[in-house]
């Protein structure tokens, strides 16, 4: 069911789930891949600053969810799109419920992605300026996928922009940590970022119509759903001989092939994406095994990596 002023009486309880929660998982994945890193190449860690960077990373995703939300709104993508799967895709629909008001969830964005700097300002003194540019870089992202004059979703570079995001958590957690630029979390996060960059493509199906009404040219209304149904087999193609590539090179823990099985639940989401990529309805499924094989796919890849060394 979609929210309703109703639900959401309490003004903590409405802004939180503003920020749709249950879609901040991937982030805490990703920081626990970089903590992971970390760990796997011998780095001590500071659980103080551990804590720190991964509340305020899922302070920076909740507030980019919230930035589109807006931006949504004012393009008119999320009241158009009447095929969407609630909750998965066409936002949380607060604007067009009449929970809060456009300028509300602009005001709470741009104060959430705000409340991120003097953390990360902290965090760097800690650890080394290059965190600065990790942090500076991500929040330009996170702005820059929905507003303008970037818009990079509506120019078909969103998918670009999630991987790029999410390598950085991935990197940045690491970074707080080490002090300092490795590989390890770059070999680590890379199918990781990509998966989530799948997850994003797979949900860009049932709003393709509204999205196309609305001008925003994501990559799968550039493509078309026919053509565009063979780029989420190709993304988790890259995604997982990535990873083979990183293990087979010594870069990564030989326990970490044991993430690749999820190939198996990427793979079954390919296959029902190709029967239905013109029949939003059906798509359900194969949404949810995309989110179970990307967080499942992080917390494995996260596990091996801190419990296994490298060779």
């Amino acid at each position: 069911m979609e929210p309703t002023p109703q639900r959401f009486g309490s003004a903590p309880l409405r802004y939180f789930a503003a920020t749709r929660p249950a879609f901040l998982s991937v982030t805490l994945v990703g920081c626990l891949i970089g903590l992971a890193a970390a760990r796997a190449d011998g780095v001590p860690l500071d659980t103080l600053q551990a804590v720190v960077a991964v509340a305020f990373a899922l302070l920076a995703h909740a507030g980019a969810n919230v930035l589109n939300d807006y931006h949504d709104a004012l393009s008119g993508a999320d009241a158009a799109n009447t095929d969407r799967l609630y909750p998965f895709t066409g936002g949380s629909r607060f604007i067009q419920n009449g929970i809060l008001t456009a300028g509300q969830t602009a005001g709470f964005a741009y104060a959430l992605l705000g409340l991120v700097v003097p953390a990360g300002l902290w965090l760097a003194y800690g650890s080394g300026g290059g965190l600065i540019a990790i942090g500076f870089a991500g929040l330009v992202l996170g702005w820059a996928y929905s507003a303008p004059p970037l818009k990079l979703a509506s120019r078909g570079l969103g998918e670009l922009a999630i991987a790029g995001a999410w390598l950085l958590v991935i990197v940045g957690t690491d970074f707080v940590q080490r002090g300092t630029f490795a590989w390890t979390p770059v070999a680590a996060g890379l199918s990781f970022a990509l998966l989530v960059a799948n997850l994003l493509f797979i949900n860009q199906f049932p709003d393709r119509a509204g999205d196309e009404a609305a001008g925003k040219r994501t990559l799968v209304v550039r493509l078309g759903a026919d053509t565009a149904k063979w780029g989420y087999f190709a993304i988790a193609l890259v995604a997982y001989g990535w990873l083979v590539l990183q293990i087979g090179r010594y870069n990564l823990p030989q326990a970490c092939a044991a993430a690749a099985l999820t190939l198996v639940l990427s793979l079954n989401a390919a296959r029902q994406l190709r029967e239905h990529a013109a029949d939003p309805a059906e798509l359900r499924p194969a949404i949810k095994l995309t989110i179970a094989a990307t967080n499942l796919h992080g917390l494995v890849l996260a596990a091996t990596l801190a419990f296994a060394r490298h060779t």
